[in-house]
């Protein structure tokens, strides 16, 4: 049975004091209202990353929101996933469209971040998705199957059945437009037949698939209720306890 997952990504926000305030109030919250069987997760920047894997028990688990492919070495300012997993860690996203815009990262190199992150006993959330200008140009299916098949289609079954992916149109990022429930539903069930067509039916029934774009408490219902669609990768709103709780209250009902 897929996983329901909601995982709040706190970007370059929160200062320490600031992160763990917003962070006690979720796991309160979380703990208090959500009733099924959903999983919270809160990628925080490192500076977080110690302290709420000690506060959030297994209440709401956390992630970082990169890692190095390397092991160790020369690389000033980077982490690594083993540093990663030392800190308590379970997730880390690979690959986030800021990523891929402002750092100039590529499938091959968000391919050896995942092997790296699976060598550490790390779930990545892989991210894919298309600009408004690939949107536009009806070629959103090409570039999601190339970002699939270029960043994680040669892992082994075994391993690519670990991985969350989580479906990010670019167009819809902290721009206020959200992708129709119709138009996510059609882009998960398109990636989640790509993965059946490579690993088989079993392993793609077994993938959780996350939407990432201005979801919110008002609509991550209805995009909760579509067939495809495992839960929400949450960037604006999980800086809110009350929005962040909401969203993962969605699946209550």
């Amino acid at each position: 049975m897929r996983k329901k997952i909601v995982a709040g990504n706190w970007k370059m926000n929160m200062d320490y004091s600031e992160g763990l305030s917003l962070f006690s109030e979720i796991v309160n919250m979380v703990r208090d209202e959500k009733k099924g069987d959903q999983q919270a997760i809160i990628c925080a920047p490192y500076i977080h990353l110690n302290s709420l894997a000690k506060l959030g028990g297994t209440t709401v688990h956390i992630g970082a929101q990169n890692c190095h492919q390397n092991e160790s070495g020369a690389f000033t300012g980077e982490i690594s996933a083993k540093m990663v997993k030392s800190v308590g860690c379970s997730y880390v996203i690979i690959g986030h469209s800021e990523r891929r815009q402002y750092c100039a990262e590529n499938d091959l190199l968000l391919a050896e971040k995942t092997k790296a992150a699976l060598a550490h006993d790390l779930i990545p959330i892989f991210c894919i998705g298309e600009t408004l200008d690939e949107r536009n140009n009806g070629d959103y299916f090409e570039v999601i199957k190339s970002q699939l098949t270029n960043g994680i289609f040669d892992l082994p079954a075994a391993d690519f059945a670990k991985v969350v992916i989580a479906y990010e149109p670019v167009w819809a990022i902290g721009t206020g437009l959200t992708a129709s429930s119709d138009q996510a539903q059609e882009v998960h069930a398109f990636i989640r037949a790509e993965i059946a067509a490579k690993f088989g039916a079993e392993v793609a029934e077994g993938i959780s698939i996350l939407y990432g774009g201005s979801c919110n408490p008002k609509n991550a219902a209805e995009l909760f209720a579509q067939p495809d669609i495992d839960g929400g990768l949450i960037g604006g709103a999980s800086l809110k306890s009350r929005d962040f709780t909401d969203i993962v209250k969605a699946f209550n009902s």
